[in-house]
């Protein structure tokens, strides 16, 4: 399986553990929810279903009535399906969730499971946000050293497109640290003190089930709000860094 590939059937089985959905549907969230899924095609998004229920993972359901897919054969279209989270493939999504490696920290990979942090624990999403920050500071070290060997040789708008490169991966390092903070504080105000209640359990109805859970007040976790620097919304999740980035001479 290629990474792509891989990080498509990640992002499937996030969407339908919320709700089934049909093709068209499965698509359009797809390219409006997760934004690094833009460019690709029905193409593409057929054969991973398609894997995905022999997998075991997904079943296909008829997605209309009975009269209205009798009248689709009548007249030569095909029916709607409905594609649904089996146990299996819930279960094998909360595996994937669990999951921190490195492949967590690629730019594509930590674009779609930054998406679905509301469904993560909160140990995993410090490991992933750490492994990111970890995995930029090293590129940014690189292109610095890169940088400084070539700076003689590039006229100014290489050097410019360089130099934009090296901004953008900063920034990004500074929202990881944001987040990073904002989860600590997080885990901090539900430690419990001495002559503190034991902490109430939650129940199916405290799970969070979006893409994301930043309410007014905070998590299911706890976690404040996030804020950018000027006190607004939420920072969205990262698009892979400028491709001038990991350009070496």
């Amino acid at each position: 399986m290629s990474r792509r590939s891989g990080i498509l059937e990640f992002a499937v089985l996030g969407l339908l553990r919320e709700s089934p959905m049909h093709g068209y549907e499965l698509r359009k969230r797809l390219n409006t929810s997760l934004g690094i899924f833009r460019a690709f095609s029905y193409g593409t998004l057929y054969p991973c279903l398609k894997t995905l229920v022999a997998s075991g993972w997904l079943i296909e359901e008829p997605g209309s009535a009975p009269e209205e897919a009798l009248a689709a054969s009548l007249a030569g279209r095909r029916a709607k399906i409905v594609y649904r989270l089996t146990a299996e493939g819930k279960e094998h999504f909360e595996e994937l969730l669990s999951q921190a490696g490195p492949d967590a920290w690629e730019d594509e990979h930590f674009a779609a499971r930054f998406a679905f942090f509301g469904q993560t624990e909160r140990e995993v999403r410090m490991r992933v946000l750490e492994g990111r920050r970890s995995r930029l500071e090293e590129r940014l070290e690189k292109m610095s050293a890169s940088l400084a060997r070539t700076r003689e040789r590039l006229d100014d708008y290489t050097l410019e497109l360089q130099r934009h490169g090296m901004e953008s991966v900063e920034r990004e390092v500074r929202w990881l640290n944001e987040l990073i903070e904002s989860e600590r504080a997080g885990r901090d105000q539900r430690r419990p003190g001495p002559d503190s209640p034991a902490p109430r359990q939650n129940g199916p109805s405290d799970r969070t089930t979006g893409n994301t859970t930043n309410s007014t007040t905070g998590d299911a976790d706890g976690l404040p709000r996030l804020r950018g620097a000027s006190g607004g919304s939420p920072p969205e999740a990262p698009g892979p860094p400028d491709p001038s980035a990991d350009t070496t001479p």
